[in-house]
This record gives C-alpha cells, sequence and structure tokens, in this order.
C-alpha cells in the first residue's frame, strides 16, 4: 500500500506541475493544490517509518504545528502578488515555488503521520484546512486581478481560488478527521 501511495504521489507531480506552467491562475492553483494536498500526502505515506522519512529523520525539528507554520508561509509568501511575478517571470522563480510547495506539504504530512503526533497531527491539518479556505477566498472573491503577470481574466482567477477552496481545504480537513477517527479508535480499543 505505502509503495502504490509512493508512486501515485511521484506520478501525480509532473501532471501537477504541467497545470501550473501551461493553465493560467486555474492551473497554478490546480498545480499547487496537487503539489501540496495530493501528492505530498501520498508520498509521505510512501516514505512513513522508512528511512527516508523526513519526520523519522528528524523528529525533533518536524512537528505538525512547526510544519504547519512553515506550509503557511510558503503558501501565503508565494501569493503575494510581487512573489507571483517573481515565478510568473523566470521558470528558474517557477520551479523554485513549486519545489518549495512540494517540501513544504511533504513536510508536513511527514510531520503529522508520525508516531506520538496524532493530536498535533489533527489540529495542524484541521488550522491548515482553515488557512487555505482563507487564501482561496480572498483570490476567488477579489474585486479585482490580482496577479497582473498572469494576464488572466477575472473569472480564471476566481476558478482558482475555487480550486484552492475545494482540494486544498477538503485534503486537509478530510485528513483531520480520519487522522481524529484513528485517534479516537485507538483510546475506545482495550489495553
Amino acid at each position: 500500500m505505502k509503495h502504490a501511495a509512493l508512486i501515485a504521489g511521484l506520478v501525480l507531480l509532473p501532471l501537477g506541475w504541467a497545470a501550473a506552467i501551461v493553465g493560467g491562475m486555474t492551473g497554478h492553483m490546480a498545480g499547487h493544490m496537487i503539489a501540496v494536498a495530493v501528492a505530498a500526502p501520498l508520498v509521505a505515506w510512501g516514505l512513513h517509518g522508512g528511512r527516508l522519512d523526513p519526520a523519522a529523520r528528524w523528529p525533533r525539528t518536524l512537528t505538525p504545528m512547526a510544519m504547519m507554520l512553515v506550509e503557511l508561509v510558503v503558501v501565503w509568501g508565494w501569493h503575494v502578488p510581487s512573489m507571483r511575478a517573481l515565478a510568473d517571470g523566470s521558470g528558474v522563480w517557477l520551479a523554485v515555488e513549486q519545489v518549495s510547495f512540494l517540501a513544504a506539504g511533504l513536510l508536513l504530512w511527514s510531520a503529522v503521520f508520525a508516531p506520538g503526533h496524532r493530536a498535533g497531527g489533527i489540529g495542524a491539518l484541521l488550522l491548515t484546512s482553515m488557512h487555505m479556505t482563507l487564501l482561496g477566498a480572498l483570490i476567488g472573491l477579489a474585486p479585482r486581478p490580482l496577479y497582473a503577470s498572469m494576464d488572466h481574466g477575472m473569472e480564471d482567477q476566481q476558478l482558482g481560488g475555487v480550486v484552492m477552496l475545494m482540494i486544498g481545504a477538503a485534503s486537509y480537513f478530510v485528513g483531520g478527521l480520519a487522522m481524529l477517527a484513528g485517534l479516537l479508535k485507538m483510546r475506545e480499543e482495550p489495553a
């Protein structure tokens, strides 16, 4: 199961990156969401418990709440209009942006899956769901185009915000609920 998750996550990444390159604001958001909310959890689960698992390698540093903050800074930082223009104007910066999305997502999900971090993982995923929802709403409901460098219309920006709301918020929310269900099930089982 873990091997299949790792392969699925690695297969999805180039698809997301292609969407981010050619798809305007909607494609950018689809690529971003594939990296942090779909591929990253699959890759993190595939690496979980192995020698390449980041949380196993750096257990004191990679805590769910710390990695939630890292992801928040990465995601919100790359959506500041000047940073968005930087990534849109250079293939190198676009690659840095996309790799940082993947790294932030991978570190968060790896920390969440780590043993002993269930409660913190639930909180980190639910908080991430909230900040993704807020950013998606701000982008989707903005009264004017926010990213002049993307050369897109308001409809594209609004749809991009909806993509972030639907995929980002849902992935982290469902992940948090699944972790909560697992935690409650563990507490119900007799010792």
